[in-house]
């Protein structure tokens, strides 16, 4: 007895998936399209309307001043008069986010409190931004930082520039070491800052 094979033909072989690495690339070039900065945009919308278009693109959310609800839906961003709506508060959460689009942040004058929680891209470089830019100094009251795999002891210790700041939370970050030099440093710089840290060993 002949026993043969029917081999699949070649065009209708299952077709391989390019290697996780090259996923990667795609994706963190598109997540750098998304934090571009248009700078014409920000003279034409003024800064909170551009930095909401920014963070909703990356999935982020924004409250406005007197306002209770967070904008989510890009397409449902609020129209009206240039310069209405002040953005009170940011939660970035699982958002794209990344340091290339920080010159977003310039402008806002009104920003009090700032979530940073699963933020791939969120380094020592985004805290470093944050603590450099004048209007956050003055304005920021809270800050979150949760599960910032990037984020070290050098991000956080820049933090102290921020000198109205009232309570920062600093959780589940395996890259900071120096929990009670940090701490110390914080406390004298900002003497009435409340810190919560829930950091893991």
């Amino acid at each position: 007895m002949i026993i043969t094979r029917c081999l699949r033909p070649s065009f209708l072989a299952k077709p391989r998936l390019p290697p996780l690495s090259g996923c990667r690339q795609f994706w963190g070039w598109l997540n750098a399209v998304f934090n571009r900065v248009d700078y014409e945009r920000i003279k034409d919308v003024g800064p909170d309307r551009a930095a909401s278009e920014w963070l909703l693109r990356c999935g982020a959310k924004v409250r406005y001043e007197g306002f209770d609800k967070w904008q989510y839906d890009y397409n449902g961003l609020p129209t009206g008069p240039l310069g209405k709506y002040k953005i009170q508060a940011i939660d970035a959460t699982e958002s794209c986010i990344m340091s290339r689009g920080f010159d977003h942040l310039d402008g806002l004058e009104h920003l009090e409190e700032l979530k940073l929680c699963q933020c791939i891209y969120i380094e020592d470089t985004c805290l470093e931004r944050i603590s450099k830019t004048d209007n956050l100094q003055k304005s920021l009251r809270r800050l979150e930082i949760i599960s910032c795999g990037n984020v070290t002891d050098k991000g956080v210790i820049s933090l102290h520039s921020l000198r109205n700041l009232e309570f920062l939370l600093l959780r589940d970050l395996p890259g900071i070491q120096k929990k009670e030099m940090i701490l110390e440093l914080l406390q004298k710089s900002i003497p009435p800052l409340q810190i919560e840290l829930d950091l893991k060993d």
